[in-house]
């Protein structure tokens, strides 16, 4: 039951917040154009929901917890605790995530612009029987 384990719970949290986040990161950078907009909230995004593998050790001598964490976590986490190992693995990971978000920001922008271009292809014909979408549309009987 996703209840009574904590993981999923503290997973599907963490998914709904940074949800949230990237939202009110978006609205907050509306004065922006659109490509450097998308740009920002992929890079923010990749760097939230990249995972990547860690390890603590329990009170037992020799008994570890190992299991996956967003590697901004773990990288904040591992510089805490001086572990240069584990941070230089996170890290890696959370560059790759940010790489991943931008590239993924510049394919939203692309994947945008495809309706604009389409008008660009029609015939002058056709453009000239259409107003521009600025002006005022007289209704036609007929």
């Amino acid at each position: 039951m996703l209840i009574s384990d904590s993981i999923p719970l503290l997973w599907l949290i963490y998914a709904v917040l940074s949800l949230m986040v990237l939202g009110a990161g978006y609205m907050a950078v509306r004065f922006l154009p659109r490509l450097p907009r998308l740009v920002i909230v992929g890079t923010v995004a990749g760097a939230l929901w990249m995972p990547t593998r860690f390890r603590l050790p329990m009170l037992e001598e020799g008994e570890f917890y190992t299991g996956f964490a967003p590697a901004v976590v773990v990288a904040g986490i591992t510089f805490l605790q001086r572990d240069g190992g584990t941070m230089t693995t996170a890290l890696i990971l959370l560059v790759l995530g940010v790489g991943l978000g931008a590239v993924a920001g510049v394919a939203l922008w692309l994947l945008g612009r495809g309706g604009d271009q389409t008008e660009a292809h029609q015939a002058p014909a056709e453009r000239a029987e259409r107003p521009p979408s600025g002006e005022r549309r007289e209704p036609v009987i007929g």
